[in-house]
């Protein structure tokens, strides 16, 4: 399994993962999303690609200070439970780390609390009713819960 940095090329393959595997109408809608990443930070858009060169998966990843957040994981149903998702998450934190973030969040909603188990399975702990959180290194108590 290779994982890169999005290209134009993906959109469409990309766009029909999401369009497979969502299981609520806004996460289907998340083109614009995945365009707004690309002008801030292309390098935070990741997918997976086989071995055929066929596109299996993707995460889109951004960050708001020392903060990163991540949305949009999604894998070609004949390639899930094969750890794409994990080698997507794992790449995502290092390019997190290579720029400065502290600390990772992930919103859970109706949407995506299918993704739950996975997440904690990570190492990310419930931080609130709502969102999953990791540390990626740890620091001071005086500078946890700061946002930036």
């Amino acid at each position: 399994m290779r994982l890169r940095s999005f290209q134009l090329a993906d959109a469409h393959d990309v766009s029909q993962i999401w369009q497979m595997t969502a299981s609520h109408e806004q996460e289907k809608d998340t083109l614009q999303v995945l365009t707004e990443q690309l002008g801030y930070d292309r390098d935070l858009v990741i997918v997976a690609e086989a071995p055929n060169g066929r596109v299996v998966g993707a995460i889109v990843g951004t960050i708001d200070g020392h903060t990163g957040f991540f949305y949009c994981l999604a894998v070609h149903p004949d390639y899930q439970k094969r750890k794409v998702g994990t080698m997507l998450v794992r790449e995502l934190e290092q390019r997190f780390l290579q720029k400065g973030v502290k600390r990772i969040w992930i919103t859970v909603d109706e949407g995506t609390e299918k993704l739950f188990p996975f997440y904690q399975h990570l190492g990310y702990t419930n931080g609130c009713s709502t969102r999953l959180e990791k540390e990626l290194y740890a620091f001071s108590s005086c500078s946890h819960g700061q946002t930036g």
